[in-house]
């Protein structure tokens, strides 16, 4: 029979070799950037958002410098909705007017950026909202699909051109966690509506990021979707693009993402399954990892 006490002392064995586990990781990254695309399931689940609230804070206060970039899809639709506007999307992007612009700034800061911001700081460390349009932090231009007959107009949607990280780096050196929502203006001003995964991948470039973390609902990359057998833990970027082009939509822009972010310096980017809790500390402080990770 086992005591009580044999399995208090197992538990705690087990816990100091986790923190063991984790010390060259935590000498890796003390002192660096590490980028995180917020998103998928993670983002309308409580406890998830709860989880990597957390995860943020732990990392804060071991001495990594956390950045999270986010977008929010359904949000956005079930405001629309609210309001009586019929959501259209055009070859995986949202249509954007005049008339829908100002909602999805307002969903993205007011309603996730400040959610989000006030459970990283339940969870003990400071946080603070910013979007594409506070201090340039964004410049984007407009995006146009390729149509058989000539270009698709996609309404006020765009790509991130430029990046001026100075606000960025000045609340990192206070202390803070920035949460960053995904508008910025073009170069007359006029606000666009720009895709979290390669603004998060353009901002970790521009920081210097030691490593770019993607949360999607699935486990990683599939190389030969939906055999569940082709997930790949690791891939080099000439690799990513011979294969970019025969993946399922919804997971292009966020190997782009990877992908871009490689190829302009950044070290690591990983795409992560975010409806696992925990699931950016698992991939930085274990060996075995978690999701898929390219490399140069």
């Amino acid at each position: 029979m086992i005591s009580s006490q044999q399995t208090d002392h197992s538990v705690i064995e087990l816990k100091a070799r986790t923190l063991i586990e984790s010390l060259p990781w935590l000498q890796r990254f003390h002192g660096k950037v590490v980028v995180i695309k917020f998103g998928g399931n993670a983002m309308i689940d409580e406890n998830l958002q709860r989880a990597f609230a957390e995860d943020m804070a732990y990392l804060r206060w071991v001495g990594i410098k956390p950045v999270v970039v986010h977008g929010g899809g359904p949000q956005i639709s079930a405001r629309l909705k609210e309001l009586g506007i019929e959501s259209e999307f055009k070859g995986g992007f949202r249509v954007t007017t005049e008339e829908t612009i100002g909602v999805v700034r307002d969903v993205l800061r007011e309603q996730i950026s400040a959610k989000l911001a006030a459970l990283i700081e339940e969870a003990g460390a400071e946080a603070i909202v910013m979007s594409g349009e506070d201090a340039n932090l964004f410049r984007a231009d407009r995006t146009l699909l390729d149509g058989e007959d000539g270009p698709i107009d996609i309404g006020l949607v765009g790509e991130v051109t430029q990046v001026n990280p100075r606000l960025i780096f000045e609340a990192l050196d206070a202390g803070r966690i920035p949460v960053v929502s995904t508008v910025a203006p073009d170069l007359d001003g006029q606000l666009l509506n720009v895709n979290a995964d390669l603004a998060a991948s353009s901002l970790a470039v521009a920081l210097g990021a030691e490593k770019l973390m993607v949360l999607t609902d699935v486990p990683g990359l599939y190389s030969d979707w939906p055999n569940r057998d082709s997930l790949v833990s690791e891939i080099a970027v000439a690799e990513l693009e011979r294969l970019l082009p025969e993946l399922e939509s919804g997971m292009i822009p966020k190997m782009q993402a990877c992908l871009k972010a490689v190829q302009g310096g950044v070290p690591r980017a990983h795409v992560i399954d975010g409806r696992q809790e925990h699931s950016i500390l698992l991939e930085i402080f274990t060996t075995s990892g978690f999701g898929t990770m390219v490399l140069p």
